[in-house]
Formats: structure tokens, C-alpha cells, sequence
């Protein structure tokens, strides 16, 4: 291009700028999000928390799980201040730069006034050259040679009126395209180490590490789980619809992920070789001899043996099985979250008719079962008391020789502080403290559902076919608060301070609850008898709480009635407003206009406000949604000591019909419980009408004694019919057919909608 020239920077001042943006660019978000920052410890939380010897070894193996994190943080460190020294050494260095040339000026050069004769800057010339003059001791040849350029312009005619028009003596330059790179990377004594970085940066790091990267993510699903295992997840569950809790944990042992072939975090011992065949002897019906693949391969069959040890709660080897047992468990629950994704999605594809098969409810149940039991070391037919700390199946017979036995966690709370300190009394004061502690802490979960139809006029008549929407609501309550009435005041000063640091506020909404929700958990605690005298005894407190149940039960009735009431009150006002509107249609036609006037105003005024109310309804639904979305995965901490991370409350929520033992409802995976949560299930009603009775769950993925069931009666009501006889739904035949053809369609994707819905 004629004009034009491309410029290198010589002096290297626009290659400064150019990384010192590049470098702030990346040093500034690099600072905030990877300084590390060392959490406070709070020295009164290790007090409150169990104490028992399997908590405190949890913790010390928790603290050296990362034994190079310090190293981490101070390279890390390092390298955040070494990137911020240099910013501050370029900001220094394009200070320094002389941008005097950038500004001639010849007049200012010279030392004389604008307008001034030849003969006075001649004179100013000289008078400068003789001090300015490389010769001279007071020399400077960078002055001289700008002192030269500005008498040259101010003495030339033709350079004078070339500065004075365009700035410049030489006249109008070419355009000049500056490029901040130094001329040195283009000079060809240095051509082969540019072209030889060049070729490391983009044609060898580069792919690698895109390379690495896709390879990575084509083995493993979103779950972190090998594509490989769900495979293999999903032909077992399709071969075997009804799958026992045994076979389940074959299949889970048998995930590559124990694999060295496919994960090079295993560990290959010589001395497996004698300490597997000896572990094997030790554990009944392991089924070692199974001819199936991948069950038979000796990474399986050694999983499946630590398994069994570790619900059989055996001592294995510190120095190395002990060890792969750690690891093996580590993986066990997001393995286990993709086995019930697998069933659901195995479910849906049956519904689909995809699939011959159909999975049982049974199947998905047991795989729900197995989280507990790896996260407590206990299998599923273990008494729940020996989640406690200290409790062994020696201290069982206590519970189960009283006259009023104990058998659940539940029950256990409610005892008085002076019984339940004589079942544990072989136990010391320390022990008994942790065992009330960790007792304290466990969650109480109120669960209740409503059903409804969202979409619908009366969303409480659930017609064939509806999209039926279960709201389902989980409040948490701790299990201090079945404490028992006698000396109650000494288990509750024992767990006060223990409440957990995720109860707090992590972020502004869920530190405080709100009013309503305080009153509605008050209401919901168990009833309490306001005696204390030892005179009483357990008589009038079991009295007190039958008169406190009987009272509920009433109250619960009389509100049910009261509904009932209500909903057929309003369905009277609706039938006698529908005829109301019938008969001012017909004045109309007869022409009593002053009355059809009226009542079109009251039919508006009413239409008005159903269409607020329904508004408000669905704004309802979009807040549920939202804030359902974005879901974080802190709840409250489990009392796991043979779990060698950190694990959380969750829980499953599911809809399923007992009677022909299938699943409606894809398990909803609940995260984030804290105080109080709610969820929405959605289903498709059945195409019969008549009376259906189909069962709520809630499973918890950590604690045995906590699953509930709820039992939902739908009175499935035939759908209505279009009216055809009204003049304005007049349809011809065409029309007719169209939309006979769009409802079989719309029947068909009915069911394939929901269970989209179901898998989201």
C-alpha cells in the first residue's frame, strides 16, 4: 500500500506497554481467586463436635489428606508476588522513557521567540553548538543532533513552511503503523529461536494440552463418573429388573474406577497377593467364585471384599488395605448417585417403550440403600443405634430389656436423661457426652405434601391425564428437641454451641429463619408435659402425650372438614354463578339490556380478579423455580467416623406406585436442606378415572431410621369435553380432523414430556 510503512519498536517503549497490560490483565483476577487464604479456625468448634476416638482420627487424616498444600500455597504465593514485582518494575521502566521527540518544537529548541530573524538564530546557534558540541567537555550528542534538526528548519525556506504546516521539517511522512514487538525478534541472527518457540507454543504445547483435555472429557460423564461404568451400570440394571442390595454391591465393587487400567490413582501391592485370599476367608457369601464380567476380574473381587469389611466394620491393615478402602469409599457416593440416574433413566426408556424391561421400584430402593450403609459402615439389617458413637452390639440388650424397648433412633431421644444415662450406664461420663452430642445434632425431618393441579380451573380436581405437580416440604429440625421432659434441661445444656457452622448465615437468607417458619416449627414440636414432679413418673407424661395427640388429631380433622367445607362452598358459588351468567345470557337474547349490562360488569369484574389470582399463582411457581436453580451442596454435617471426607445431609424424594411397584417420579436429589426446603414432583395422572393410592419417599443418604413414606390418595376424575354446540366453537370437519390428530399426538408426548421433566 502506497504510503504507508510498518514500524518496529526500536527503543522496545510500546512492547513495555503491551506487557504491562497483558500482565495486569491476568495478575489482578489470579490474585483475588488463587491467593490462598487460610481459614480461622474456630477453637471452640473441635469442643462441640464428637470426640469419640473414630471422629478424632478422621480429623488428623482429614489434616494430612493434602501433605504438599503448604508447598503449594507458598509457590503459588510466590509466583502472585514475583508477577506483581515485575508490574511494578515495567510501570517504572515506561516511566523513564524520553518522549522529548514526540513534542519538536525548533523555536523552544533554540532558545528564541516565535517570528525570530536569521541573524538572531544564527546567533543562538552558535551560542549553543559551542556548549553543546560532542568536542566539548560539556558535550551532549543527542542535544547537538536535535540542536542541528531545529536550526536546519527555522533556516531552510522550504523546511520552515513544511514545520510550520504539517509539524514536521521533512514534510508529510508516510502512515506509519507502530508494532509492539522489538525489532530483535525480526532481525535473522534470531529467526530460528522465534520460529523454534513458535513451533514448542502452538504446535506442540498447544495440542497437547487440547488433546489432554478432550481425552478427559470423553471418558467421563458430568458426574466425574467413567462413561465405561454408567455402560456398565446400565446393561447390568437392564439384565437383572430386580435387583437384590447384594448383587447391587457386586456391581458397584466392579466400577472401573477401581480399575488401574483406568484410573492410575490405584495402588497395586505385592502383599495383596497373601492379604485378599485372607481377608476372603473372613467374610461369608462374598460370592468370590461369580463367572461374570467384569465380577470376576481380581480388582472387583478385592473391592467387594474391602466393601464387605467395611460394613462389617472390620480392622483391616493401617499401612495398606486400610488405605484402599479410604479410596475405595471416597468414590462410593457420586458412584452411587449415577447407579439411581441410571435406573430412573432405565425407567423412563421402559416407559417409553424403548425398553422390554422394566426396572422395580426394589432395584433403585436398594442403590438408595447402599449410600448409608458405605457412609456408616453398617449393613442395612443393623439395629440404627449403632450409628452412635461408643454404641456396639454389646450395649443393644439394654435397650431391648426394657419394659418399654427402644428401637430406633427416635425413640431413644425421647427418653427421660436419667433412663437413657442407665441404658448406656456402662458407658463413662465422656462417652455418654459424645453420645448426646452426636444424638443432638441428627436431623428431624418434618415431611408433608400437597397436590394440585397447576395448569387447571380447580387446580384440586385431578382429571385423566393431568399433569399432576407434588409440592413437597422438608423442614429441619434437630433431634434435641425429642428430648425427653424429665432433666431435659441437662441432654439440652450437653448439645448447646453444637449447632453447625452450615446452619449459619452462608449467605444472607438462610442464617436467619423467618418468622412464619419459626411458628410453624413450634407448632410442629412434640408436645411436652408441663409436669416435672418425680411423683408423676412416666404414667402422666405418656398420658399427657395421648391427650396432646388426640388433641392434634381433632384439631387436624376439624381443619380437613373446614376445607372440605370451604372447597364445597366454593363449587356451590361457582355452579351459582354459572347459572347466574346462563340466565343474564338469555335476558340478553330476549333484550333486558339493563340487566345484561350488570352483569357483564360483575362477569368482568370477577374474570378480573381470577386472572390476578392465577397470575399471582404462577409467579409463585416461578419464584419455587428459581429457587430451586443454582443450588449449593452445603447442609449440615454427617457423624460418619468411618467416612474418611467430609459428608453432608442429602436426601432423595420420590413418587411411586406400590401396588404395581414402579417409579413415577425421577428421585430428586435434595442438596441443600438446611431449615427448609421445597420441591416439586410431576407426574401424569392415569388415563382411567377411579381411586389411586401412590406413595411420597424420602430417603436419606447418610443415616439409617430416617426414610418416611407418605401415602397420596388421587380421586382421578374423567376429563371433560370440549362443548361443540356453542356457535362460537363451531368446528368444520377438516378443522376436526387436524385436531383429532394433534390430541393422539399430544397423548403420546405426554408422557415422553414428562419424563423429560422427570429427568430434569
Amino acid at each position: 500500500m502506497g504510503g504507508q510503512k510498518f514500524q518496529y519498536d526500536e527503543s522496545g517503549g510500546t512492547f513495555f506497554y503491551f506487557i504491562l497490560s497483558f500482565l495486569a490483565l491476568i495478575l489482578i483476577p489470579a490474585t483475588f481467586y488463587f491467593w490462598p487464604r487460610k481459614r480461622k479456625e474456630d477453637p471452640e468448634r473441635y469442643k462441640a463436635e464428637c470426640q469419640c476416638e473414630g471422629c478424632l482420627q478422621k480429623r488428623i487424616l482429614i489434616s494430612h489428606s493434602d501433605p504438599y498444600k503448604g508447598v503449594k500455597a507458598f509457590f503459588v504465593k510466590l509466583a502472585i508476588i514475583g508477577g506483581w514485582a515485575l508490574l511494578v518494575f515495567l510501570t517504572y521502566k515506561v516511566s523513564q522513557f524520553d518522549y522529548e521527540m514526540s513534542n519538536f518544537d525548533p523555536y523552544e529548541i533554540l532558545g528564541v521567540p516565535l517570528g525570530s530573524s536569521q541573524k538572531d538564530i544564527k546567533k543562538a546557534y552558535r551560542t549553543l553548538s559551542l556548549i553543546l558540541h560532542p568536542d566539548k567537555e560539556t558535550g551532549d550528542e543527542k542535544a547537538f543532533m536535535k540542536l542541528t534538526k531545529a536550526y536546519q528548519a527555522l533556516t531552510d525556506e522550504e523546511a520552515r513552511k513544511n514545520w510550520e504546516k504539517y509539524g514536521n521539517p521533512d514534510g508529510p511522512g508516510a502512515t506509519s503503523f507502530g508494532i509492539a514487538l522489538p525489532s530483535w525478534i525480526v532481525e535473522k541472527e534470531n529467526s530460528v529461536w522465534v520460529l523454534g518457540l513458535y513451533a514448542l507454543v502452538f504446535m506442540v504445547a498447544l495440542p497437547t494440552v487440547v488433546g489432554t483435555w478432550w481425552y478427559r472429557s470423553i471418558r467421563y460423564s458430568g458426574d466425574k463418573v467413567l462413561l465405561d461404568t454408567t455402560q456398565m451400570y446400565f446393561y447390568f440394571f437392564h439384565k437383572t429388573p430386580h435387583m437384590p442390595l447384594k448383587r447391587v454391591v457386586m456391581i458397584l465393587a466392579a466400577s472401573l474406577e477401581y480399575d488401574k487400567r483406568h484410573n492410575a490413582q490405584v495402588v497395586e501391592r505385592q502383599s495383596d497377593n497373601e492379604e485378599v485370599p485372607m481377608l476372603i476367608k473372613q467374610l461369608p457369601n462374598l460370592n468370590e467364585k461369580c463367572k461374570e464380567l467384569p465380577l470376576c476380574r481380581m480388582y472387583s473381587i478385592k473391592t467387594r471384599a474391602i466393601l464387605h469389611a467395611h460394613l462389617s466394620r472390620m480392622a483391616l491393615n493401617p499401612h495398606t488395605l486400610d488405605k484402599d478402602r479410604q479410596f475405595i469409599v471416597k468414590k462410593c457416593p457420586y458412584l452411587i448417585q449415577e447407579m439411581v440416574s441410571c435406573v430412573n433413566q432405565l425407567i423412563m426408556l421402559a416407559y417409553a417403550r424403548r425398553i422390554s424391561k422394566l426396572p422395580r421400584i426394589e432395584t433403585i430402593e436398594n442403590c438408595m440403600k447402599l449410600s448409608p450403609m458405605i457412609i456408616q459402615g453398617l449393613w442395612e439389617f443393623k439395629n440404627p443405634l449403632l450409628q452412635l458413637p461408643h454404641v456396639t452390639e454389646d450395649h443393644l440388650r439394654y435397650f431391648i430389656s426394657k419394659k418399654r424397648p427402644v428401637r430406633n433412633l427416635q425413640q431413644f431421644a425421647q427418653l427421660p436423661a436419667e433412663e437413657s444415662r442407665l441404658v448406656l450406664r456402662s458407658l463413662s461420663d465422656f462417652e455418654y457426652e459424645n453420645v448426646v452430642k452426636v444424638l443432638g445434632r441428627m436431623p428431624l425431618i418434618d415431611f408433608s405434601v400437597k397436590c394440585e393441579v397447576v395448569d387447571d380451573e380447580n387446580s384440586n380436581v385431578v382429571t385423566a391425564g393431568a399433569i399432576v405437580t407434588v409440592t413437597v416440604e422438608l423442614v429441619r429440625r434437630s433431634m434435641s428437641e425429642l428430648f425427653g421432659d424429665t432433666n431435659a434441661k441437662e441432654k439440652q445444656s450437653i448439645t448447646e454451641g453444637n449447632e453447625d457452622p452450615a446452619e449459619g448465615a452462608e449467605d444472607g437468607t438462610e442464617g436467619t429463619t423467618p418468622k412464619d417458619e419459626k411458628e410453624e416449627v413450634k407448632v410442629k414440636k412434640p408436645a411436652k408435659s408441663k409436669s416435672g414432679h418425680k411423683g408423676k413418673g412416666k404414667g402422666s407424661n405418656h398420658k399427657n402425650r395421648q391427650r396432646h395427640a388426640q388433641a392434634a388429631a381433632a384439631a387436624a380433622a376439624a381443619a380437613a372438614a373446614a376445607a372440605q367445607a370451604q372447597n364445597q362452598a366454593n363449587k356451590a358459588e361457582k355452579i351459582k354463578t354459572n347459572d347466574k351468567t346462563r340466565k343474564d345470557d338469555s335476558d340478553a337474547e330476549s333484550g333486558a339490556e339493563s340487566d345484561n349490562d350488570g352483569s357483564s360488569d360483575e362477569d368482568k369484574k370477577s374474570s378480573v380478579e381470577d386472572d390476578d389470582v392465577e397470575w399471582e399463582k404462577f409467579q409463585q411457581k416461578i419464584n419455587k423455580r428459581e429457587k430451586l436453580e443454582g443450588k449449593s451442596k452445603v447442609s449440615h454435617p454427617v457423624h460418619c467416623p468411618l467416612f474418611p471426607e467430609e459428608k453432608y445431609e442429602y436426601w432423595w424424594t420420590y413418587i411411586c406406585d406400590r401396588k404395581s411397584r414402579t417409579l413415577l417420579t425421577a428421585p430428586y436429589h435434595v442438596t441443600n436442606l438446611v431449615h427448609r426446603e421445597e420441591v416439586q414432583l410431576k407426574f401424569t395422572a392415569p388415563k382411567w378415572p377411579g381411586v389411586y393410592v401412590f406413595t411420597v419417599c424420602l430417603r436419606s443418604d447418610s443415616y439409617f431410621g430416617m426414610d418416611q413414606q407418605v401415602d397420596l390418595k388421587l380421586d382421578v376424575k374423567e376429563a371433560t369435553a370440549i362443548p361443540t354446540e356453542h356457535p362460537q366453537w363451531d368446528i368444520s370437519e377438516s378443522d376436526s380432523e387436524v385436531n383429532e390428530q394433534h390430541a393422539n399426538e399430544s397423548e403420546f408426548t405426554t408422557d415422553s414430556s414428562d419424563a423429560e421433566n422427570e429427568d430434569d
